[in-house]
């Protein structure tokens, strides 16, 4: 079988969008629904709501690839690249630092050109603290960069990409088209989430780099809409992919098998519209969370504190199988009797709602939002 690559028409990619239409217009409609919401915050708020989606894409964009940072260090990164802290908190974990500061470069940096330069920091910015990667140039290995599955001697061979030699040339093309359909240009793509859909399969399919090459194309995603849409967007691409990895996967692997990618554009399209739909949801849910914490304001004790925020780290989807005695009684360190009459008292001020049984017998609550 030959991959897309190998093909006469590559990279001339063909499709269609005519299955798609409604769901662009829809997509337009929902990204002009979120800035006008946004738009109409207090600015502390729209701060929170802004950082929330941007770590929570950081930290999905990360469990794609089967690795897990530190969500602390990832949010003080964001933080302290926002701009947002007045004495920075120091960040043990570098990898998360490093990530965080992607994030934000790919936000503020959105109207500029695509370029070698850029994506090389990008890289150093993800790997520069892994020793065992080249971070921030091409990789040069002379054996296949391959996608592969299954246990040592039963590998499956999802992909292979172009070989190392040729990535220079392929990039320098790639970087090319993608200035090239930007808004303003003879070959501009308007619909956003088609810009995305072919920058971000042009790229994977490329592999340029060691490692890290996920998420950088998923980056690269997000500069291709935001660009296409004229500001920074905002919606959870990483987390609708990881939610759904196996739809992902299979799809990239069919789009690799032909320049006509229809079918991957149709994929990408609808995604980036659930992708939409849930940072929207997303805001809702930090307003929500907002109006909790006015409506009992003064009222909790310090454990109870801790537990509630940590059920809103959980997000729109609530904290899964609820908060019962023994997960309240591990967050806080307290007993159980502490443990039940601290929950009974957020169920009888109305902040907690029951959530049915958990474990064994024990009752479970959610948040009352």
């Amino acid at each position: 079988m030959a991959y897309n690559w190998q093909q006469k028409d590559w990279p001339n990619f063909s499709f269609s969008i005519r299955g798609v239409e409604d769901v662009l217009l829809i997509f337009a409609e929902k990204v002009g629904r979120v800035s006008g919401i946004l738009a109409s915050l207090p600015e502390e708020i729209k701060q929170e709501t802004i950082v929330d989606i941007i770590l929570t894409e950081a930290i999905k964009t990360s469990e794609i690839e089967g690795e897990y940072p530190n969500r602390k260090d990832v949010l003080s990164s964001i933080r302290k690249n926002l701009g947002l802290h007045h004495s920075p908190e120091f960040i043990k974990d570098k990898s998360a630092a490093g990530l965080g500061e992607l994030m934000i470069d790919v936000r503020h940096s959105f109207r500029e050109p695509l370029t070698k330069e850029k994506l090389f920091a990008w890289h150093k910015m993800l790997l520069g603290e892994n020793k065992k990667i080249a971070a921030g140039r091409w990789r040069t290995h002379e054996e296949p960069m391959q996608v592969v599955s299954g246990a040592l001697g039963k590998e499956k061979i999802h992909f292979e990409a172009p070989h190392s030699e040729g990535v220079p040339g392929e990039m320098n093309a790639f970087i090319k088209w993608f200035n090239t359909t930007a808004p303003g240009t003879t070959a501009e793509i308007r619909n956003a989430p088609v810009r995305a859909a072919i920058a971000h399969l042009y790229f994977e399919t490329i592999h340029p780099f060691e490692d890290g090459n996920g998420r950088i194309g998923r980056a690269i995603a997000e500069k291709a809409i935001s660009q296409t849409i004229g500001r920074p967007v905002l919606l959870s691409l990483s987390g609708t992919i990881e939610a759904n990895k196996k739809d992902y996967y299979t799809s990239l692997e069919t789009a690799q098998q032909s320049n006509e990618i229809t079918p991957w554009i149709s994929y990408f399209v609808n995604m980036s519209l659930a992708a939409q739909r849930e940072a929207e949801a997303r805001i809702e849910f930090t307003l929500a969370k907002t109006k909790f914490f006015d409506q009992f304001k003064g009222q909790f004790n310090q454990r109870q504190v801790t537990v509630i925020k940590r059920m809103f780290q959980e997000g729109p989807t609530g904290f899964l199988g609820g908060m019962n005695a023994r997960k309240y009684m591990g967050l806080t360190k307290t007993s159980k009797a502490t443990a039940t009459r601290d929950m009974q008292q957020l169920l009888d001020m109305g902040a907690f709602i029951p959530a049915g049984k958990a474990a064994g017998r024990s009752t479970s609550y959610q948040l009352n939002i």
